[in-house]
């Protein structure tokens, strides 16, 4: 499927009901997700960070286009993208960006509202000003923007000023709105009623099920770094066993030989 399918694909996708956009970390475990079944994939800064041995937020532009594309390359299925803040400190720098992610093949791109350099959430009329251009540039290659509200994950709790923002997100032309930390049914269910079109939610431990989500109108569930982190987090168990007992029945939880074969067939 190439780029464009696969971009009408995602635009679908949005239309109806709730689907699974799970978010691999690298190629391999794209092929997997892919492999199992998932409809769209997300890339996800942190996972994809911690694969070359940075933290989050630290990833280039230069070196997230080549993840990209090998990703894009490598799957069938529509892959958004994290693109935290666009990577550009003014709305010429984000069509760049825009650009240069839909050349690597990119369904979907996000961006996000907090600025790294200040250490805080951008102003209302800034961010919705660079939600605006980033649309401009999604619209001319038939890319899905989802327009992200970071307060949540910053410790403000507000409900009324993530609407109030992902409102003008998507009033600036954003096609889907998100706001990672949401996870709470009831919150869900007000947000998504007070913003009208399609929303992304982040699967969280012990938040609702995906059906549950979908009951109050979420479009897509997203997991973020979390399966990153639960692949590392079996790495760890693992190398621990194998440190501590000597023994190897870390391999019972090893992906069965015939998704194996299929992920990474030839």
């Amino acid at each position: 499927m190439d780029a464009s399918a696969k971009r009408a694909r995602f635009r679908e996708l949005h239309e109806s009901g709730i689907f699974l956009i799970p978010n691999p970390w690298d190629v391999g475990s794209a092929r997997v997700l892919e492999a199992m079944g998932m409809p769209a994939l997300a890339t996800t800064s942190s996972g994809f960070a911690a694969s070359i041995g940075l933290p989050d937020q630290n990833v280039t532009l230069d070196q997230l286009v080549p993840h990209v594309a090998a990703i894009c390359a490598a799957v069938d299925v529509p892959l958004n993208v994290d693109a935290e803040r666009c990577y550009a400190d003014d709305t010429a720098g984000i069509a760049v960006t825009v650009d240069r992610l839909a050349d690597a093949g990119a369904a979907g791109i996000s961006i996000e509202d907090f600025n790294p350099a200040t250490g805080a959430i951008d102003p209302i009329d800034v961010a919705t000003e660079r939600v605006a251009a980033a649309a401009e540039a999604c619209n001319r290659h038939g890319i899905v923007l989802t327009g992200r509200c970071e307060n949540l994950l910053f410790g403000l709790a507000d409900l009324d000023d993530v609407i109030e923002r992902l409102r003008s997100y998507r009033a600036a032309g954003a096609h889907v709105a998100y706001s990672p930390g949401l996870f709470k049914l009831e919150d869900v269910a007000r947000v998504v009623e007070a913003v009208p079109g399609p929303h992304n939610v982040l699967a969280v431990r012990k938040g609702p099920s995906v059906a549950e989500l979908g009951s109050v109108g979420a479009r897509r569930v997203s997991t973020g770094g979390s399966l990153a982190w639960a692949a590392y987090g079996g790495l760890v168990a693992a190398a621990k066993e194998l440190a501590d007992e000597g023994t190897s029945n870390y391999l019972l939880g090893a992906i069965p030989h015939d998704l194996r074969v299929q992920a990474f067939h030839t």
